[in-house]
């Protein structure tokens, strides 16, 4: 797909910038950087099991799938948990700690930043399907069903893997385990353009 300079509407020619084939201006030098999206998500434990909610939208229409969704550029992930969970299931949740920051890769589109982390639902609240679930449910951990994303399968195994699960102890960044850390960079040579949007 050809894309245009955003400063003076020029036609973007392929360059080769860090070892990368990127779009570039040759006006003006402007870059149109590939800069992943970022989704947050949290495993929302209840007393007896797990919330997941079955997917009313594409991609994943009627699987299921942890509450979450993207986050604003101006919202803290935290704060996108609260109001994606919220939206999700409709009731009051309490997050806790970060359960883990994982890349999800994609052919076709920006690749994902997912942030996942733990969360209780509050005493005495029952859960209802939002605008974009079909239904919520709660599944024991040893009873879950398959999930719509590789990447909130790998929360999951990351939650079901931490020793707050085994041994009441809190886990940090436990999706690395599960998905393997994406290569470095390559080595620059010379200066890099600026990042503008």
């Amino acid at each position: 797909m050809a894309h245009f300079c955003v400063n003076c509407g020029a036609p973007l020619a392929l360059q080769t910038i860090e070892g990368r084939e990127l779009e570039v201006c040759p006006k003006d030098g402007y870059v149109l950087w590939h800069d992943p999206k970022v989704a947050a998500a949290v495993v929302v434990e209840t007393g007896v099991g797990i919330v997941l909610g079955r997917r009313a939208i594409e991609p994943g229409y009627g699987l299921w799938c942890l509450p979450g969704g993207f986050v604003d550029d101006d919202e803290d992930p935290a704060a996108a948990a609260v109001d994606e969970r919220e939206e999700d299931i409709k009731e009051e949740v309490v997050t806790g700690r970060l359960l883990g920051v994982y890349h999800i890769a994609k052919a076709t589109a920006s690749s994902i930043i997912g942030i996942a982390y733990r969360g209780r639902l509050v005493d005495g609240e029952s859960i209802s399907a939002g605008p974009e679930m079909l239904e919520v449910a709660v599944f024991s951990p040893d009873e879950l069903p398959q999930v719509a994303f590789p990447s909130h399968q790998a929360v999951l195994s990351a939650y079901l893997m931490s020793p707050a699960q085994q041994a009441g102890a809190e886990l940090l960044n436990a999706a690395a385990a599960v998905q393997p850390a994406s290569p470095p960079s390559p080595v620059r040579e010379g200066p890099r353009p600026p990042r503008t949007r």
